[in-house]
């Protein structure tokens, strides 16, 4: 098993997580290790399009059809002869 040391912890970081560990009726390091554990074992989902994912959330409420409004032909640019 290979062992870690964790440097400059916040000293707030370190008091909840001894409370976290005594709530849970462990010890500090076996706190972390399940921390560490519960996060790391977790798959990695794969990064969404924030477009689809706008759309996918909104499409159930069913869609906005907007009015256009006419276009006029484009002028001429101005001559500066």
């Amino acid at each position: 098993m290979a062992s870690i040391t964790i440097r400059n912890l916040q000293d707030g970081l370190k008091q909840r997580l001894r409370i976290r560990a005594a709530y849970h009726g462990r010890s500090m390091e076996e706190e972390v290790r399940q921390i560490l554990n519960n996060v790391l074992s977790q798959e990695l989902s794969a990064p969404v399009n924030l477009a689809s994912a706008i759309r996918s959330r909104f499409a159930p409420l069913g869609g906005a059809e907007l009015e256009l409004p006419s276009r006029e032909p484009m002028r001429d640019p101005p001559c500066f002869e």
